[in-house]
């Protein structure tokens, strides 16, 4: 069963209010870093394509593209996560100085790499390689003091939390015994999240599985909306949280609440790439909560989003005017 349109002026006056509301974002940070040429020849040392270089550019990747999203939807974005002290973390704080979200909450530990993901890329888009410089243990002693404190002084009078998390070692059971606490004084908290951290998860308002996620976490093959829904239902038993989303690609998504259940059909559009597709997601989710959307009319405008973003090349935004564009092209 499909969940009811959402009438386009509601969709308007929910995008209306987006500007300036408070988001935390509490995650992975990352950089993604693209190394552009063309494929002339395949290597005489070895049998691999040699790539002439064109050029080299970087984005804002994982927690840091989810602020990124979160700031051109307007709203006013505290980010906390991890960097080293390196090259890496200065060039992802000019880019978040860019951007419009402040670095205040980045917390420095000298004994990591800010997690940075190399692509090389050749022709229409096409990865040859990807290099990844990043140390994943979860952080721990004084850092995770200071993530903590960061995440509660930010945190205080946020209209909604969101938690991106990568498993590169920022989320951990304490941290987000943290941010419990605060969604419990008023603001929703979302996650974007990893299985292996499923049991931390326990009290969120809405978890957003891929549809990989969710057959892991539950054991379940999901082919139907059928599969869907009861895979979604026993997430939100395993994971504890109130409710779920599950993405499920060209196949839409499927929501599972106490007082929601049903299928969101994809948006047909022409898909270039679906790197960080689900940083929209999660960012227009925890927009429209903010602007006072139900469950149900949140997943609608996250997926017109999705459907915006996959048709741009590596980790990209959706602006407020392609969201109403997209919305109104459909109804």
């Amino acid at each position: 069963m499909n969940l009811p349109p959402l009438d386009p002026r509601r969709a308007r006056t929910l995008v209306s209010r987006f500007a300036s509301r408070r988001v935390l974002v509490v995650g992975d940070v990352m950089l993604d870093r693209f190394i552009v040429g063309t494929v002339t020849r395949i290597s005489p040392e070895a049998p691999v394509p040699v790539v002439r270089f064109q050029s080299e550019y970087s984005r804002l990747g994982g927690a840091a593209n989810v602020a990124h999203n979160l700031a051109v939807l307007g709203a006013r974005v505290a980010l906390v996560g991890m960097v080293g002290v390196d090259a890496t973390a200065r060039r992802l704080r000019d880019l978040l100085d860019t951007a419009g979200v402040s670095p205040e909450g980045l917390v420095e530990d000298a004994g990591r790499p800010t997690v940075e993901k190399v692509r090389i890329v050749a022709g229409r888009n096409q990865q040859v390689a990807r290099i990844d410089y990043e140390e994943d243990r979860d952080v721990s002693g004084e850092p995770e003091t200071r993530l903590i404190e960061r995440v509660s002084r930010l945190g205080a009078g946020a209209d909604v939390l969101l938690v991106s998390d990568y498993l590169k070692g920022t989320i951990t059971r304490s941290l987000m015994a943290a941010l419990v606490t605060l969604k419990d004084q008023g603001a929703p908290l979302l996650i974007d999240p990893k299985v292996p951290h499923l049991d931390c998860y326990s009290g969120a308002t809405l978890v957003t599985p891929n549809n990989h996620e969710a057959e892991i976490a539950t054991h379940r093959v999901i082919r139907s909306d059928d599969d869907a829904l009861a895979a979604a239902r026993d997430f939100r038993v395993r994971s504890g949280c109130e409710s779920v989303l599950i993405t499920r690609g060209e196949h839409g998504m499927w929501l599972s609440g106490s007082e929601v259940e049903g299928a969101i059909p994809a948006t047909a559009r022409e898909v270039a790439d679906v790197t960080g597709a689900g940083d929209t997601v999660v960012a227009t989710l925890a927009l429209t909560l903010a602007a006072g959307g139900s469950l149900a009319e949140a997943a609608v405008l996250a997926n017109h989003a999705a459907g915006v973003v996959v048709g741009k090349f590596g980790p990209a935004t959706v602006t407020v005017d392609e969201l109403r564009a997209a919305f109104d092209a459909a109804s």
